[in-house]
């Protein structure tokens, strides 16, 4: 097998789910530590984090992934288990093929080109990995950004190796995300027996007309860079589970996917005054996610063009849809931010897989990219 191919299958049998690690880190760390890169890790309760940085001044460019993968679900739905990476009809199976160890694995050989071809190139190139990407975030880069920031460590350019590509490598890149706003409501009642409904206050009637309006709210129309605001309700939950018992509290969880129309300050007050206006007795809790951002035309985005213009003859859409990703938190040191990785169409899915011809590509276009910022080719 090739290379790529060789080291993304080594970690597609670790079967690192969040926040497991499983020996991806250190497999990554020792291959980097020998090419040469100065190597940290910063690991915080379970969750693993790998730092690896080779230069010492000038621009600092990232390179992020992650090394956690979602759960497979039941192993009997999977063609092949989701652990043992298996290539058939030209892709290569398995859990997190595409979501994002092809993408970790293909920067990884593209930092060792690149410090092997430029071993006194400008600026700081670094590697930063997590094992908290698919879990709740807390341990992982939102945690190492805040090392950063006691360090003082700047960041002029982070390029983020999700599985950003839509139907071709190539035809699509992030160049923002929007904000992630959680809240968990739960409406008080009395509980009672349902046959006598004047001796109680049923929660759930009294939040419908209040969620109703929420649901059918025009939060914003979106923006030039961002399309509107969303609304879900992921969980509704009341009642002891008998029939004939009127519940005393209902539990609603609800997300907010935001742009930069909106502010999660203005999005709380609103919904607060909605429940307010509707005589609820209510608590709510918040969780913020993280803040939209958004990369303006600059030299990380020209050189992802450039090179994707290169390789692959099309210059990619850009786009702030879909999730999240961890650049949302390295977005706030200044840097530019800008997602580039394979096609995304079985993430999270049984029977997970990437391009084998796509993969074989990855490396050198990151590779590329980097030396477009790093090492330009003279005039």
């Amino acid at each position: 097998m090739s290379e790529i191919l060789d080291l993304t299958c080594e970690l597609i049998r670790r079967a690192s789910v969040t926040p497991e690690d499983a020996g991806c880190q250190q497999l990554l760390g020792e291959r980097l530590a020998a090419a040469g890169f100065a190597i940290e890790d910063l690991h915080y309760g379970d969750v693993r984090n790998l730092w690896a940085t080779h230069g010492t001044d000038g621009p600092v460019l990232i390179l992020l992934g992650h090394t956690d993968v979602v759960p497979t679900g039941p192993v009997e739905n999977w063609t092949s288990p989701p652990f043992e990476p298996t290539i058939r009809d030209g892709h290569l199976f398995g859990r997190g093929a595409a979501d994002m160890k092809s993408g970790v694995a293909a920067m990884t050989l593209a930092l060792e080109a690149f410090v092997h071809r430029h071993p006194q190139h400008a600026g700081v190139v670094g590697l930063l990995l997590t094992s908290d990407e698919e879990g709740p975030s807390i341990d992982g880069v939102r945690r190492v950004v805040e090392e950063f920031h006691r360090r003082g460590q700047r960041v002029e350019w982070c390029l983020v190796g999700e599985p950003s590509s839509r139907q071709a490598l190539g035809d699509l890149v992030r160049v923002g995300r929007r904000g992630s706003l959680h809240g968990r409501l739960s409406v008080r009642g009395i509980q009672g027996h349902v046959a006598y409904p004047d001796l109680a206050r049923n929660p759930v009637h009294l939040a419908a007309a209040a969620l109703a309006e929420l649901a059918a709210t025009v939060w914003d129309e979106g923006n030039a860079s961002f399309p509107p605001t969303s609304f879900q309700i992921s969980n509704l939950h009341a009642g002891t589970g008998a029939n004939n018992v009127i519940p005393g509290q209902l539990e609603v969880v609800f997300n907010f996917r935001y742009g930069t129309a909106s502010s999660a300050n203005g999005l709380r007050a609103r919904v607060e005054d909605c429940l307010t206006r509707h005589g609820l007795d209510y608590e709510i809790e918040w969780e913020l996610s993280g803040e939209p951002f958004l990369t303006e035309p600059g030299a990380l985005r020209s050189a992802v063009e450039a090179v994707l213009m290169q390789h692959c003859g099309r210059v990619p859409e850009s786009s702030t849809g879909g999730g999240t990703s961890d650049g949302r938190f390295i977005a706030p040191l200044g840097a530019e931010v800008v997602e580039f990785g394979p096609v995304n169409a079985s993430i999270h899915k049984v029977d997970e897989c990437v391009s084998v011809a796509d993969l074989e590509r990855l490396p050198d276009m990151y590779l590329a990219i980097i030396e477009r910022l790093l090492a330009p080719s003279p005039g």
